[in-house]
């Protein structure tokens, strides 16, 4: 990697090719995550997780062919249990085998309880330019009730480090935590966007199956905000962050006009994505078709596929047109710029259902922007599940 990266480049409005790299180990287990985090009570072997993280980018090179990356991400887990070194042989793997032009956004993710001074500086100068913090709370009784390692004076100090540090900052807030008033998130949402910078991801408590919270939920031991309520928070949410100038740019993500997440972008516009490592996804052009891959989930199992056969992908799977169209949809309107409808014409062969589209806009759930783009109004991004549905039909 270039070792003076310009400021970040500006979107350009296309999908992009982003690279997504998971690192799935964390210090602990909080107990809503479903995500593919796994806890180990001895010392990471990093340089051996480096070497298969190399031999799975080869893999997916051959699989992507020769391409310009837009956007690179490092999540979790916890990516900032890496030692720097690691992230940097990392970048400099991935800038080996695709193009990787100075000034595109890397992302890294990082828990405030694995905060140093001398670890941001190393992944700074290793090549990351945004960090994205996992603070998911400003009080600390709500912090424990999560099941986070760092209280509030860990978050803040996280945060100024990020801000000195990273050209770019974003953290996670989660709300609709039990017992939570609209006024109580109100006055925590205006603290958290006068430390912010430029980005903050703010997702509503779901209970997954499979977590520890889903059982202590449907044991009765603490209850989530009903639908009224958690609505209400929703729509608290949208006006304070777009009066604060973070407007919402995706269902769950606000901030100011060209400091949106650019990784996140391709994603939502339904580029295409390498996914490598444990529990890694992917979406790859091939032809006409998408290639969806997936990785094997467990760390060491992972470990040893790769050593074996030079991936651990568990996944390959072709999608045809529809099924693209479908994908596309379901993406595209999560984004307050809606759906590209030539593209989803020319992946679904099709207009959208005229009666269909017809009785979503006489009930204020979408709207048309002009004759090229179609999104969610903010009405219809509560119940976005439904209007996707109905448009897929």
């Amino acid at each position: 990697m270039s070792e003076a990266t310009p400021l970040l480049l500006p979107d350009t409005g296309e999908p992009g090719f982003g690279i997504y790299v998971h690192w799935p180990f964390c210090a602990a287990k909080c107990p809503y995550c479903d995500f593919n985090s796994h806890v180990r009570h001895q010392p990471v072997d990093q340089p051996r997780f480096v070497a298969s993280f190399l031999r799975e980018m080869a893999e997916m090179r051959r699989l992507s062919g020769s391409k310009t990356v837009t956007s690179i991400f490092l999540g979790g887990g916890t990516p900032s249990l890496m030692d720097p070194e690691t992230v940097g042989a990392i970048l400099n793997g991935i800038a080996r085998h695709w193009h990787v032009p100075d000034g595109i956004e890397i992302t890294m993710e990082a828990n405030p309880s694995s905060v140093e001074a001398t670890r941001f500086r190393g992944y700074r100068a290793a090549g990351v330019n945004r960090a994205s913090l996992g603070v998911q709370a400003l009080n600390d009784p709500d912090l424990k009730f999560l099941g986070r390692l760092h209280d509030v004076e860990d978050a803040l100090k996280a945060i100024r480090l990020a801000r000195e540090i990273f050209p770019r900052m974003s953290f996670d807030l989660i709300y609709a935590r039990p017992h939570q008033t609209v006024e109580a998130w109100e006055k925590e949402l205006k603290e958290a966007i006068s430390y912010a910078v430029d980005h903050l991801s703010l997702y509503q408590l779901t209970i997954e199956e499979g977590t520890a919270f889903y059982g202590l939920h449907k044991a009765g031991k603490f209850v989530v905000p009903d639908e009224e309520q958690a609505a209400l928070l929703y729509e608290a949410t949208q006006e304070i962050t777009a009066r604060e100038g973070l407007p919402a740019y995706e269902v769950s993500n606000h901030a100011r006009p060209g400091a949106e997440s650019r990784h996140n972008l391709t994603y939502w516009r339904y580029g295409d994505y390498a996914g490598i490592g444990p529990g890694a996804h992917g979406r790859l052009t091939r032809g006409r078709d998408k290639l969806a891959t997936a990785t094997e989930r467990n760390p060491e199992a992972w470990l040893t596929a790769v050593e074996r056969d030079g991936h651990g992908m568990v996944e390959q799977e072709l999608l045809g047109l529809d099924e693209q169209a479908d994908e596309l949809l379901l993406m595209g309107l999560r984004l307050r710029e809606g759906v590209d409808l030539a593209r989803w014409q020319q992946l679904s062969g099709r207009d959208p259902d005229p009666a269909r589209e017809q009785t979503l806009l006489e009930h204020g759930f979408i709207e048309r922007l002009g004759n090229s783009r179609l999104r969610c109004t903010p009405k219809g991004m509560l119940v976005l599940d439904a209007v996707v549905a109905d448009l897929a039909c």
